[in-house]
């Protein structure tokens, strides 16, 4: 776990997988402020996932990210905001690794609701305050991760799929962490690391 956060901390990526009893999924996370236009790429290149950013209560409440919807029927309780760009910065139509990687250094950086067009390319999460402590979800997991690193807490995060498009499971994933050089650590190591 130790070298998991010292990743996080020099901007490297990290793999997280929670239960199998649960999602049984790999993330790609990153810390947000870290994020560069390199990472952002290779996160849609190789976690061919969608793009998120976890943030604090706090954060949302600060920055007026709204609940995409106001009744949540997903059985996990994934808590999407309206999806945002940022304004400004030389930003076009917000999609290019480029745009994103403003609009994810914004989201942390920014404290300014007036700063992002709604809807965008980058979808914000909301993260329970108690960390995976109260809810064991990848969203918590990244908060957890980058507060206990010592970074802004927030983070990237991207499900990874295979080449043909189904889920990676734990094999996979091993795999893909020893070709890329990553660590790979569980949300329920992090449950046990957090107590």
């Amino acid at each position: 776990m130790e070298e998991a956060l010292q990743d996080i901390q020099n901007g490297k990526m990290i793999i997280v997988v929670d239960n199998e009893n649960r999602e049984n999924e790999g993330d790609f996370i990153v810390a947000a402020e870290k994020v560069t236009p390199k990472i952002v790429n290779f996160l849609i290149t190789h976690g061919r996932g969608l793009v998120c950013v976890s943030l604090t209560e706090e954060k949302c409440d600060q920055l007026e990210l709204k609940m995409m919807v106001k009744n949540n029927t997903d059985p996990r309780k994934t808590a999407f905001t309206v999806s945002v760009d940022v304004r400004g910065y030389g930003v076009s139509t917000g999609i290019s690794v480029f745009d994103r990687a403003k609009t994810i250094l914004a989201l942390v950086h920014e404290d300014n609701p007036e700063s992002f067009n709604k809807p965008g390319h980058i979808f914000p999460l909301r993260a329970k305050k108690g960390g995976v402590l109260e809810r064991p979800g990848h969203t918590e997991a990244a908060i957890d991760i980058t507060r206990l690193s010592g970074c802004t807490p927030g983070g990237v995060l991207v499900e990874i799929l295979n080449k043909n498009g189904s889920m990676a499971r734990l094999p996979q994933l091993i795999q893909l962490s020893q070709k890329f050089h990553m660590k790979i650590i569980s949300i329920e190591n992090l449950i046990k690391y957090n107590k």
